[in-house]
Parts: C-alpha cells; sequence; structure tokens
C-alpha cells in the first residue's frame, strides 16, 4: 500500500484516464445502441436485419478480440486514430485510447440495444397507437413517446450495462493504454515483491468507488424516473 501512497499523483490520474475512457465510451454507446434499437423495432426490413446482425455478432465476440481488431487488423485497413491527439489538464488523448473508445462503444452498444428493447417493449402499445393516430410518423412516434419511456423503464439494466463498461475499460491495459489496471501492473512489476497484496487492494478500492458512485446516481434517478407503465 505503501508504493501507491508514494505514487499518489499516478494512481489518481490513472484513474482519471479510466474515468474518461467509461465518460466518452458510455455516451458514445448510448447514442449508438439507441440508433440500433431503432433500426431493429423500425418498419425498414434491410434495417432491422442489419442492426439484429450486429447486435447479434458483437454480443457473442469477446471484448478482447473487438480491441484486437482496432489494435492490430483495422490500422492496415485505413481505420486509425491518427488525428486524435489532444492535451487537456495534463491528460494526453492519443491513438490508443481513440481506439480504445472505439472498441468500448461498438461494444457496449450492442448490450444497450438490447437493454432499450426490453424497455420498449415494456411501453403499452396504446401509447404508440395513440401517437399514430394524431399524425405523428416512426421517427416522431419513437422521439417524443416510446425512447422516453423506455429509457425509465430500463434504467436498472442500463445502469448495468454501464456498470460492465466501467470494468471493461481494465482491458485497455492490454493494449496499452494508460489507465489503471495499466498503472497497477507497473506498481506491481517494481514493488510486487513485497507489497503485492496492497498494490491489489488500493486499485480494488479505486474501482468499487467509481462503480458505487454511479450506482448511486442511477439509484437516484430510478427512483425519480419512476413512472406506472
Amino acid at each position: 500500500m505503501q508504493a501507491v501512497l508514494d505514487n499518489f499523483d499516478a494512481y489518481l490520474k490513472a484513474f482519471g484516464y479510466t474515468f474518461a475512457l467509461f465518460l466518452v465510451s458510455g455516451f458514445l454507446s448510448l447514442v449508438l445502441g439507441t440508433l440500433l434499437v431503432a433500426m431493429r423495432v423500425g418498419p425498414i426490413a434491410v434495417l432491422r436485419t442489419a442492426a439484429s446482425v450486429y447486435v447479434t455478432v458483437v454480443r457473442n465476440t469477446p471484448l478482447v478480440i473487438v480491441f484486437g481488431f482496432f489494435s492490430f487488423a483495422a490500422p492496415p485497413l485505413g481505420i486509425n486514430f491518427k488525428w486524435l491527439d489532444v492535451s487537456i489538464g495534463g491528460y494526453d488523448f492519443t491513438t490508443l485510447f481513440g481506439a480504445a473508445v472505439a472498441s468500448l462503444s461498438l461494444y457496449t452498444s450492442a448490450f444497450v440495444c438490447e437493454a432499450l428493447r426490453s424497455g420498449i417493449n415494456a411501453v403499452p402499445l396504446g401509447q404508440a397507437e395513440a401517437a399514430r393516430a394524431i399524425g405523428l410518423p416512426f421517427g416522431g412516434v419513437m422521439r417524443q413517446v416510446v425512447l422516453p419511456l423506455a429509457f425509465r423503464a430500463s434504467l436498472p439494466p442500463l445502469a448495468s450495462v454501464q456498470i460492465a463498461l466501467i470494468k471493461n475499460t481494465s482491458v485497455a491495459a492490454v493494449f496499452g493504454v494508460a489507465e489503471a489496471t495499466y498503472d497497477m501492473r507497473s506498481l506491481l512489476n517494481d514493488f510486487g515483491a513485497t507489497q503485492k497484496f496492497g498494490i491489489f487492494v488500493c486499485f480494488a478500492i479505486g474501482y468499487i468507488v467509481i462503480v458505487e458512485v454511479f450506482s448511486f446516481i442511477s439509484y437516484r434517478l430510478e427512483r425519480r424516473w419512476r413512472v406506472a407503465l
């Protein structure tokens, strides 16, 4: 534990990268997951099929394979993040960070889509029919009636998906992103012979704190948005 206290600035910065990965990937996965679920329940057959195939393929692919694709296979195909070179408050967001965000966002969006689909199934059919009866097109029905109710109904599974995303950020360490697990591995290499247990405990506490804060926020939102469907 003394090793973490002696390198506390690096410890906080590593969890700062973890938190940044979660925030950016969580937002992008919500946006992409919402588009996917609109395609899955929409009236256009080819879009329904495309979204269904995407969700099936991604859900059955290990996350490390998705990371491997963006790290090794995508660059030769011209898919890279060399344009990303941003520094904010001492944090550098470069190619590796961009590849991690893409991997986490695309992977998590499939689970967001399914969580939202369960919420849409909980919306009474009469709500959508009433919206169509007043002349709203499909996009309007989804945007103004179905999706707001679906988000509220699916908040618990959506929170579980985002909590899984927080923990999945640790996979980025394998591909060189300097987040918390990457920093823990560096400390274990330097001090693991004598302080292994303390280092593991400190980093476990860091992840638990982030998850518990997010769980508390989602619980408060769930109580606030609770509606009788």
